[in-house]
């Protein structure tokens, strides 16, 4: 059985598996959608539309409009664009961590002392440094620990959001979360908003850099500049 505790302390496998995750709605969720949700009462197309054109996230990278080459916005709900920009929020912070443990590790940064597994006597530095083979050389108990914990993560994180982001609330709010030192209680609102639109354009970045080192690493030389083995 894998040590409970030490399976917390996994970043670099963990990460890596993270990353993974990012991908899967990557594509889905790399247009904006609005911040402020728009009212059940104002179904209308337009009034759905003029939610879209308000959202944060527009800048010169997106030609000064909402980036949505698919016209995904257009055919949502109010309540499908605000999951679509929470899942956005989400993935972009798993993707900023992912990258992050990924450099880490890659570049030879210090890994945890001592044992993943002490049953199994797998300790972390014998996890590995290339690509995904940390993730494979946790062992099953393991994984299925971290997987166990992002899941009820997860439905504490939906349960604890109030109101929920679809009905009204901020979409990547997450009480759990959400700064727990009170930083953002001391901005002014112009402050917060350029740290809000910071996130998503950093966000969008890592989901990007994710792609690429997960196809540098299934597809060697597929990436420049990045090495043949991942």
């Amino acid at each position: 059985m894998c040590d409970y505790g030490s399976v917390l302390r996994v970043p670099h496998a963990a990460l890596w598996y993270f990353g993974m995750l990012s991908l899967s709605f990557s594509a889905s969720t790399a247009f904006n959608s609005p911040t402020a949700i728009v009212g059940r009462t104002t179904p209308a197309a337009a009034s759905l539309r003029m939610g879209v054109a308000d959202m944060e996230g527009v800048g010169v990278e997106t030609g000064g409009k909402v980036f949505d080459p698919l016209g995904l916005s257009k055919i949502a709900s109010a309540e499908t664009l605000a999951w679509y920009r929470a899942a956005e929020l989400k993935h972009s912070r798993i993707a900023m961590a992912a990258v992050t443990g990924w450099a880490w590790v890659s570049s030879g940064g210090p890994l945890f002392p001592g044992y993943l597994s002490p049953s199994e006597g797998v300790t972390f530095e014998s996890l590995g440094r290339v690509g995904y083979s940390a993730w494979d050389a946790v062992p099953e108990n393991g994984k299925f620990q971290i997987l166990g914990i992002i899941g009820i993560l997860e439905l504490l994180g939906e349960a604890a959001v109030k109101p929920h982001y679809m009905s009204g609330g901020t979409p990547g709010k997450i009480p759990l979360l959400w700064d727990p030192l009170g930083f953002t209680a001391k901005l002014s609102p112009e402050a917060l908003a350029r740290k809000r639109n910071s996130e998503l354009k950093n966000g969008r970045l890592a989901m990007i850099g994710v792609a690429s080192l997960v196809s540098g690493h299934f597809i060697p030389d597929s990436v420049p500049l990045l090495p043949a083995s991942m």
